[in-house]
């Protein structure tokens, strides 16, 4: 089969497309045939050595959207079906093995269907780290990313008002997440207080870019504030946020609601066959652009 691999630190050129044996599931594992990989932040992090990976040669990815192709005898998944979430190993590849999956909704696609692991699951554990309740006041920070447009609906669908900041040209995106938009930058404190006079409950800071000093301020301290994109979290005595593993609830139901279109992605997959590997994470390392970064599979 054919995979994205790499044997250094370096940048995107690193990535090579290899003829790899085709893995064999052991165990609770199940073999998935990929057919959308998720092109994520940690994926080149990884890469540049900015967070701790695998030894060499090392497989990239982990985000999948696929078909179970074979399972092993504890496998909790039948052949056939269709599964996202995360692989092991390496999911940039045609097939990966996997046992931390959910059911896939018929009425998405693969591409859509792979934008939802990794967001959902940040975002809804980092709504159960605040605490939020129904009629609360939520500030999401990068709004129309994709860990900050999945906050601000799953706080949305249960009954948290949402303020989002974006830039100017994506306040019509936040807008329809059901939040009400600002921009972010100078301003921003008492732009979010002008939409919020009776204060703000909770900030989820998803972008970054020297926010905390703002949330902070808005918040009167370091209360219910946290992030998950600001490596100066701890000198201001904020959480930094991360959750690699943990229920798949939030998972199951933000596939549940954008198979009813209850919630919706912010703009269409961005999408590289799976040999453009470097190319995708180029562009996900520009930061520019809405839509999941996707790679695709002749399968």
């Amino acid at each position: 089969m054919q995979a994205i691999q790499y044997d250094e630190i370096g940048g995107p050129e690193v990535l090579r497309l290899v003829e790899v044996p085709i893995p064999e599931p052991a165990g609770a594992l199940v073999r998935v045939s990929v057919r959308a990989a998720g092109v994520n932040p940690a994926d080149w992090k990884i890469r540049q050595g900015m967070m701790p990976g695998p030894d060499f040669p090392r497989r990239a990815g982990f985000e999948i959207a696929g078909v179970v192709d074979a399972a092993g005898p504890e496998a909790a998944w039948r052949v056939g079906d269709e599964v996202i979430g995360w692989a092991v190993g390496g999911g940039y590849a045609e097939f990966a093995l996997a046992e931390r999956l959910v059911a896939k909704p018929a009425e998405l696609s693969f591409p859509d269907a792979v934008a939802i692991p990794v967001a959902a699951n940040t975002a809804g554990g980092g709504l159960e780290q605040l605490g939020l309740k129904p009629d609360e006041t939520l500030l999401v920070n990068g709004a129309s990313g994709a860990v900050g447009s999945m906050a601000a609906q799953l706080a949305r669908a249960a009954g948290v008002r949402v303020i989002g900041t974006a830039s100017a040209a994506n306040q019509d995106v936040v807008r329809s997440f059901g939040a009400a938009p600002t921009t972010y930058g100078a301003g921003v404190v008492d732009r979010v207080r002008a939409l919020a006079p009776h204060g703000i409950d909770a900030v989820f800071d998803c972008a970054g870019h020297g926010f905390l000093d703002a949330a902070i301020e808005l918040r009167g301290g370091t209360g219910r504030i946290i992030t998950i994109a600001d490596g100066a979290a701890a000198e201001k005595g904020i959480t930094f946020y991360s959750r690699p593993s943990g229920p798949l609830d939030s998972v199951v139901e933000a596939a549940r609601l954008l198979a009813m279109d209850a919630i919706r992605l912010p703009a269409p997959a961005r999408i590289f066959p799976l040999a453009e590997a470097a190319a995708a994470q180029r562009e996900s390392e520009s930061g520019h652009g809405l839509g999941k970064i996707v790679l695709v599979t002749a399968g």
